[in-house]
C-alpha cells in the first residue's frame, strides 16, 4: 500500500505508475480537484500553490506529454493552465486514477512505524471534515511541489520598513488591473517575474524589473519558428553541450543566446556570462523594453519611503508598488525534519528523489528539480523508478555512495550555475531523464535501433527527445510509442497550419533528420 501525498502533476503520474506495478495507492488532495499548480483559482488557498490565470506553460506539448498519453492534436502547441489542466482530466480519466484520489483531505504527519526498521512502513495521520485517521502504508510518494511556501528575504532588502506603498510577493498576484496607474518595481527576474512586468506594463505608468544577476532569455518560438524546447532538448545537441571543453561550451551558449538580441545592450547580460544558468523564457520582453514599457535596472540598494535606490545607480526611482518574485521555500510540514533534512532552501535527496539516510527506502520525494526541460514526463520517470525500487525490483546503492553523488552534485551545481537558493535543483533534462530510464531498462538504445529500424532510430537521436523515447522497451512497453514519436511534428504543426497555401509543405523535421545524418556520417568518416 503507498501512499501519494497531492494530486497535481506528481501525483497523479505516482498512482497511475503504482497501478502499473500492481500496487495499491491512495492519493491524498486537500482541495476538490486534481491539477495543483495548473489549477487556477480565484482566491488563493492555504498550503496550495496559486498562479495568475493568464500562466502559458513554458514547454512545448509534445516535451510535456506524459510518455504513453499525447496531447490532442488541436491542443495549442503551448498550452494555457485551463488546457493543460483539461489534459490531466483526461488523463486521470483515460487509466482510471479518480477512484484512488480522497479529495478535501489534508496528510498530518507521516512518521515512522514502530517497526519501520524491519517493515519500512509508515503511521499516516489524515484530515477530512475536521476528522483525523490514522492509516498505516508500507511506502510514501512526497508530490506536495515546492510552490507553496513564499521565500520573502525582507532582511535583504534595507529600508523596506519605512517604505509607504505596498509590496507582496508574487504568490499574490492574479490580475493586473491592480498596477493601473502605478510605478511598478519587480523584483526578480524568473519567469513569473518577467511575466508579471509585461502584464503590469500594459496598465501601469512605468514598470521596472530588478535584477542584481541578470539572465539570458529564450523566446517559445525558437530557430525556424519551431518550439524552442523540439530544437533546444534533442540527443544531439545535448551530446554537443555535454562534450566540448569548457570555453568552447561557453561560447556557444553566449553565441546561441545573443543570437537573436544582444543582451548586453537590453540590459540583461548576466552578470557572470560564462556561468550557465537557467534562462528566462517570454517572447515580449526584448520589444517591451525596446518600446520603453520596461526598464532594467541593477539590483536593489534600499528603500525610501516613496521611492527606491539601485546599485550603482545614485538617482532615486520613485515607485507606488513592488513586487518581490523571489521564489519559494522548500517545505514539508508533513513530515520530521530528520526524514527529508533541508538546509539552505534544498534537500539532500539521491537523484532529487530518495533520503540517502533511511534505513528502508519506502519514501521517496518527487517534483523537487528544476530542469531545462519539461517536468511532467520527469516526474513521470520518477516515479517509474520508484515504484520499482518499492518493489524490490531495483537496487539504491549503499549509502556512502548516495551521500558522495549528493555532496558533489551540490559543489558542481554551485560552480556552474553559481549561487541562489534554487541552483542545486537545476539539472541537465536529457541526462537525467536518460539516468533514471537506465535504471529501469528504459532508455532507448539508438544503435540497437538503427539495426531494425533506421528511420526511428535517426528520428531519435537527430529529432526531439520525445517522452515516447521511454515506451519503446523495457517496464511500461507502449505498443504506441514508435507511432507518436514519427508523427510528433503531425501533432506540433496541426494548431498552427491553419492556412496552407497551394503547394506548400513542411519539411523541417525531414530535413534535420537528413542533415543529422550527413553530419553523423562525416563525423565517421573523419574519425577515422
Amino acid at each position: 500500500r503507498v501512499a501519494v501525498v497531492g494530486a497535481g502533476v506528481s501525483g497523479l503520474a505516482a498512482t497511475k505508475c503504482c497501478l502499473d506495478e500492481g500496487l495499491e495507492p491512495t492519493c491524498f488532495e486537500q482541495s476538490q480537484d486534481i491539477g495543483g499548480l495548473w489549477r487556477y483559482t480565484e482566491h488563493i488557498e492555504a498550503g496550495r500553490p496559486s498562479l495568475y490565470p493568464s500562466v502559458i506553460s513554458n514547454t512545448s506539448k509534445e516535451m510535456s506529454a506524459f510518455s504513453d498519453f499525447p496531447y490532442p492534436e488541436d491542443f495549442p502547441v503551448f498550452l494555457p493552465n485551463a488546457r493543460l489542466l483539461e489534459y490531466l482530466w483526461r488523463y486521470a480519466e483515460h487509466f482510471g486514477l479518480w477512484e484512488h484520489i480522497k479529495f478535501r483531505t489534508t496528510v498530518v504527519s507521516i512518521r515512522k512505524h514502530p517497526d519501520f526498521a524491519t517493515t519500512g512502513q509508515w503511521n499516516v495521520v489524515t484530515e477530512a471534515d475536521g476528522k483525523q485517521v490514522s492509516h498505516v502504508f508500507d511506502a510514501i510518494m512526497v508530490c506536495s511541489g515546492n510552490f507553496s511556501e513564499p521565500s520573502l528575504p525582507l532582511h535583504c532588502f534595507p529600508g523596506i520598513e519605512r517604505f509607504q506603498g505596498r509590496y507582496f510577493h508574487s504568490r499574490q498576484y492574479k490580475h493586473p488591473d491592480v498596477f493601473q496607474g502605478k510605478r511598478v518595481l519587480v523584483v526578480g527576474m524568473g519567469n513569473s517575474g518577467v511575466d508579471i512586468a509585461v502584464e503590469a506594463s500594459r496598465v501601469a505608468s512605468k514598470v521596472t524589473i530588478c535584477t542584481s544577476r541578470g539572465s539570458w532569455l529564450l523566446s517559445r518560438v525558437y530557430d525556424h519558428g519551431y518550439p524552442w524546447d523540439m530544437v533546444f532538448n534533442t540527443r544531439l545537441m545535448s551530446l554537443i553541450r555535454n562534450n566540448l571543453p569548457g570555453p568552447l561550451s561557453w561560447a556557444l551558449v553566449n553565441y546561441k543566446m545573443n543570437q537573436r538580441f544582444n543582451h548586453e545592450n537590453y540590459g540583461l547580460q548576466p552578470e557572470k556570462s560564462y556561468l550557465v544558468r537557467e534562462p528566462v523564457l517570454n517572447d515580449d520582453l526584448p520589444s517591451y523594453i525596446l518600446t520603453g514599457r520596461i526598464t532594467i535596472k541593477p539590483g536593489v540598494k534600499e528603500f525610501k519611503e516613496n521611492s527606491v535606490v539601485f546599485h550603482n545607480c545614485p538617482e532615486e526611482e520613485p515607485i507606488d508598488i513592488v513586487v518581490f518574485c523571489t521564489g519559494y521555500n522548500v517545505s514539508f510540514p508533513f513530515l520530521e525534519e530528520s526524514v527529508v533534512k533541508v538546509e539552505n532552501k534544498h534537500a539532500s535527496l539521491y537523484k532529487y528523489v530518495f533520503p540517502t539516510h533511511l534505513q528502508k527506502h519506502t519514501l521517496a520525494v518527487l517534483g523537487l528539480i528544476k530542469p531545462l526541460g519539461a517536468i511532467m514526463p520527469l516526474t513521470e520517470m520518477q516515479a517509474r523508478w520508484v515504484t520499482r525500487v518499492f518493489k524490490g525490483l531495483c537496487q539504491l546503492p549503499p549509502r556512502s555512495v548516495m551521500e558522495k553523488e549528493v555532496n558533489e552534485r551540490k559543489k558542481n551545481q554551485v560552480q556552474w550555475f553559481g549561487l541562489s537558493f534554487d541552483e542545486v535543483l537545476k539539472t541537465e533534462w536529457l541526462i537525467y531523464m536518460d539516468t533514471l530510464a537506465s535504471f529501469i531498462g528504459a532508455k532507448p538504445s539508438v544503435l540497437r535501433l538503427f539495426c531494425r529500424d533506421p528511420w526511428l532510430a535517426l528520428t531519435i537521436f537527430f529529432g526531439p527527445c520525445s517522452p515516447y523515447q521511454y515506451r519503446l522497451g523495457g517496464p511500461g512497453h507502449w505498443e504506441g510509442a514508435r507511432q507518436a514519436i514519427l508523427t510528433q511534428w503531425d501533432r506540433t504543426l496541426k494548431p498552427t497550419r491553419t492556412r496552407v497555401p497551394a503547394g506548400s509543405s513542411s519539411c523541417f523535421p525531414f530535413l534535420l533528420t537528413v542533415v543529422g545524418f550527413l553530419l553523423l556520417l562525416a563525423a565517421v568518416i573523419f574519425g577515422f
